[in-house]
């Protein structure tokens, strides 16, 4: 049995964790915590989900870490997110984290990085587990098309109200993409007028937002002659959850370290 604090509960992941978690018999929900401005709105996990469950509600983090296993972690707010790790990280009995959230800077990355180093932490921008074969696909694709000729070209769609783009998700598949054929220059968007046509070295990268839309990756390989599409759909924020669920399950009791949802799943 895992004990999980899921942050961000009023989120649209927070709660739908919450309800995947609560039909999880390997899992029990302890609490919830949420920002000042949204906590009175409910007071418990059992309220906000409809289901006879005692787990209140907190603004601040330190008021129910102890009964904790894992933090589950999709704030709005990375400084928020930060700020979390950093309370796990200095806690005697070392809590796991699972962190969901994406739009971290640079420098935040790192910090996570380094408290990684302290306790163990899952940090991935997409939970689902077909997103994450994408991830493995896209590296042997990748790997396979290298200096053949391909053009490449990332596109991903969301829904009107996400934060940042591109998707966090996006970004994970740039980064190997970068890794497996050696490119550096990426460009977000493309206006303007090529002279000698498309750069061969270069990625470029577009994010649509509109609609309800739960989140649609694809990765195109275009050659003379020829095209490959790697696509992934969602259709559910339920895939994210469940992934999310299986994370905390799969963190209790790992050493320190930083991993991701391949580590998880083991497909590496």
């Amino acid at each position: 049995m895992v004990r999980i604090v899921i942050s961000g509960i009023m989120g649209r992941m927070g709660k739908k964790i919450a309800q995947i978690a609560y039909q999880d018999p390997d899992v029990q929900i302890t609490g919830g915590v949420e920002s000042p401005d949204c906590v009175h709105f409910h007071e418990n996990v059992g309220e906000l989900i409809g289901e006879k469950l005692d787990a209140p509600i907190f603004s601040d983090l330190a008021k129910i870490i102890e009964k904790a296993d894992v933090v589950i972690d999709f704030a709005g707010n990375t400084e928020a997110v930060l700020s979390h790790l950093r309370l796990i990280a200095a806690d005697k009995n070392k809590k796991g984290m699972v962190i969901g959230t994406t739009g971290f800077t640079e420098d935040q990355l790192k910090e996570i990085k380094d408290l990684s180093k302290v306790v163990p932490v899952v940090l991935a921008p997409n939970m689902s587990i077909g997103v994450n074969l994408l991830f493995k696909l896209v590296q042997e694709a990748a790997r396979a098309l290298k200096g053949k000729g391909y053009d490449i070209e990332v596109v991903e769609m969301h829904h009107r109200f996400k934060k940042d783009a591109p998707s966090g998700t996006a970004v994970k598949i740039v980064d190997i993409l970068k890794e497996e054929t050696g490119i550096k220059n990426v460009i977000y968007g493309r206006e303007g007028v090529y002279e000698n046509g498309r750069p061969s070295d270069e990625i470029a990268v577009f994010a649509l937002r509109g609609g309800d839309v739960v989140g649609e990756h694809t990765v195109i390989f275009a050659g003379m002659g020829e095209r490959i599409e790697l696509t992934h759909k969602a259709g559910s924020r339920d895939i994210f959850a469940k992934g999310a669920v299986e994370a905390a399950k799969w963190i209790k009791d790992k050493p320190a370290g930083l991993y991701d949802m391949m580590d998880v799943l083991g497909i590496k």
